[in-house]
């Protein structure tokens, strides 16, 4: 059942396709958790009006990529509702600096670098972290407050359509592989794009050429990178 609450945020398509994997009261208990522990008020990211913007940049009718980040950016300024994007003009993150040099290195260009990815989800790539919601400076604070119910939801919605690329970069993400178990997808997993394990799998990997055959092949219009 839904309420006024979680359809405010929600964009309707979502909230109708994702009725009878969520319990959206359930979801505004996680929501007001995130925002509001306990009664004491705290600096959460993204804010509130970001909070499902890779759902509305990412119509449920058009997912084809689902690309998993873990948490959003901790500091101030930079998180915005999708994995791995920042605003324009905003100083762009190790990570996704060594996306960008892996779309390079893979497809020989990249459409757009300033940071933001509002170009991709809409095209289809659904932008989501496993938590969406973050305290100031504390990575990895809201891991355990209830979100991995919301994203599990969208996941198993998601496996009633065929031919998704799932990009599972890092241990959080790649333990979302067993909830997608869907044999008409396709699942690229590989190390998280930090400067930390970058060079352990990720650089090299060929995820955005892997995931645009895969598409042409089942006759699906390619991402632009």
């Amino acid at each position: 059942m839904k309420n006024k609450n979680s359809t405010y945020h929600l964009p309707s398509d979502w909230s109708e396709a994702l009725k009878d994997e969520i319990n959206f009261f359930y979801l505004d208990n996680i929501i007001a958790k995130a925002y509001k522990d306990n009664g004491i008020k705290k600096t959460i990211f993204p804010c509130t009006e970001d909070l499902f913007n890779a759902f509305k940049l990412c119509k449920y009718k058009d997912v084809k990529v689902v690309i998993f980040g873990q948490d959003p950016y901790h500091q101030k300024g930079y998180a915005n509702g999708l994995a791995f994007s920042v605003n324009r003009n905003q100083k762009i993150p190790a990570s996704l600096k060594n996306i960008y040099k892996e779309v390079r290195d893979d497809i020989g260009s990249i459409e757009s670098s300033d940071g933001n990815l509002d170009n991709w989800a809409k095209q289809g790539v659904l932008l989501l972290n496993t938590a969406l919601t973050v305290e100031i400076n504390k990575p990895g604070s809201h891991a355990s407050i209830g979100w991995n119910y919301f994203i599990e939801g969208v996941i198993k919605n998601l496996r009633k359509k065929n031919n998704i690329v799932y990009f599972l970069w890092g241990n959080h993400a790649k333990k979302m592989s067993d909830v997608i178990s869907n044999n008409k997808s396709l699942i690229l997993k590989t190390t998280h794009p930090s400067p930390f394990s970058a060079n352990k799998g990720f650089f090299g990997c060929k995820h955005f050429s892997k995931c645009n055959r895969f598409l042409i092949n089942k006759g699906i219009c390619p991402i632009v990178w």
